[in-house]
């Protein structure tokens, strides 16, 4: 059966390929972005099977409207996917106030906007599914990154919690946690700080990183996954995507419970009975 799908930050990167894979297979789209003119030929190709607005999600109003013009054209909305968001690169020491609060506006209260106002609609439908782009960097964190990490580890706890306040709703909530993938994401997309010369080491150590272009997954390659996702009739709480995110992510939560079971004797003691 075909789903009705809205979907943020539609214009490039996973949005654009995953709103497309989703019209090539007969699905109606509510496909958003901050300049729709990037989607008129999805628009002149599907003509009724996509509707295109104008979203910034920074916007809660903005957000609410979407999302309600979307009810009213296509009567229901299936599936959710939180996918607008940049990078913001720099340390943290280098990251200045208008960028920080910037990245998590649209990082974190633009995917909170949007799933508080699909909510009703998939209450009382009884059911629907929230896909909430997040990324491996939720999980474990990289250096001159540390406001975007911040951002998707508050996205993390925010859809984790999500999930058990609505499962008795039928709906389902889905953290997708992608690897590095090549797409603009770290291109046109992303934002950079001021460089302080202090951090220089720590920019080339990143960049160094950055250069294995082995570590970046191939952008269309995730769109049978996605797909898979959204047909799963119990789809799962997190889906990492890539090839790279789960080895590092055991590697992350070893370290984590070394460290944690070397001082429980200082937190057994600390609980005071």
């Amino acid at each position: 059966m075909s789903k009705t799908i809205f979907i943020t930050g539609a214009s490039r990167g996973f949005g654009r390929l995953w709103a497309e894979a989703f019209l090539n297979r007969g699905d109606k789209v509510i496909a958003t972005a901050r300049n729709t003119q990037s989607l008129n030929d999805l628009k002149e190709k599907y003509g009724d099977a996509i509707l295109t607005l104008q979203l910034d999600v920074n916007s809660r109003e903005q957000s609410f409207e979407a999302v309600n013009k979307a009810k009213e054209h296509f009567g229901q909305i299936d599936v959710a996917i939180n996918n607008a968001g940049y990078g913001l690169f720099g340390t943290i020491e280098e990251t200045s106030e208008e960028d920080a609060r910037q990245q998590i506006e649209t990082n974190v209260f633009g995917l909170l906007w949007v799933t508080q106002a699909v909510l009703p609609i998939m209450r009382a439908q009884g059911h629907g599914h929230i896909i909430q782009v997040s990324s491996v960097l939720g999980i474990t964190t990289l250096p001159n990154l540390g406001i975007y990490n911040a951002s998707k580890f508050a996205v993390e706890g925010l859809s984790e919690t999500l999930a058990t306040e609505v499962k008795n709703f039928g709906i389902n909530i889905t953290l997708v946690e992608p690897n590095g993938f090549a797409t603009e994401w770290a291109g046109a997309s992303a934002k950079q700080s001021e460089n302080i010369p202090a951090y220089d080491k720590v920019r080339a150590a990143f960049n160094e990183g950055m250069s294995d272009t082995d570590i970046f997954g191939i952008p269309e390659a995730t769109t049978p996954a996605i797909l898979k996702l959204v047909d799963a009739q119990t789809p799962p709480l997190r889906l990492f995507l890539g090839k790279v995110a789960l080895p590092w992510a055991k590697q992350t939560y070893e370290q984590r419970i070394n460290e944690w079971e070397q001082w429980n004797d200082v937190a057994t003691a600390a609980h005071g009975k």
